[in-house]
């Protein structure tokens, strides 16, 4: 089978890599480029852990083909620190003790800065119903909850 060739940007640096027209965004990211903070939960979109931004958009990963990531900008949870350190919903995710095992965590990271992102000041109701496409089986999702409104309120 011949691989199609890729341009993209990822935590704003310049990708190319060649896949198979098949293969989903999160696999390459994963298997090919090494971006494996994103994580590999239910693989058909309903758990919210190969959260990534696609041009701004929160997507689920394992549900975009890689060859639709072509001129795209892609933002995967190693996309969210900064040069001098974590981001502040990093923080106040550690803060609030917000992950356990470590599987979700990235998901929620990824869809909780893209509602900042569109959002600035959420509600708490406007918090629990963007992160409804994320799930967790380890922590209550109040912590997590808590976690955003701090960020927020710190002007994340």
């Amino acid at each position: 089978m011949s691989k199609i060739h890729v341009s993209c940007t990822i935590n704003g640096d310049p990708q190319e890599f060649l896949c198979e027209a098949r293969q989903s965004l999160l696999e390459v990211l994963r298997e090919d480029l090494g971006f494996t903070g994103t994580k590999e939960g239910c693989n058909d979109g309903n758990c919210g852990a190969c959260s990534v931004t696609l041009d701004g958009v929160l997507v689920d990963s394992c549900l975009v083909l890689a060859v639709e990531a072509e001129g795209k900008q892609i933002v995967t949870v190693e996309g969210i620190a900064g040069a001098d350190g974590l981001h502040p919903l990093q923080s106040k995710f550690l803060e609030h003790a917000s992950l356990q095992c470590g599987i979700c965590t990235p998901g929620f990271l990824v869809a909780s800065k893209a509602l900042l992102d569109a959002k600035p000041n959420p509600t708490e109701h406007e918090v629990r119903h963007w992160l409804a496409g994320n799930l967790c089986r380890c922590t209550g999702y109040d912590k997590i909850v808590r976690a955003v409104l701090d960020a927020a309120d710190q002007g994340s």
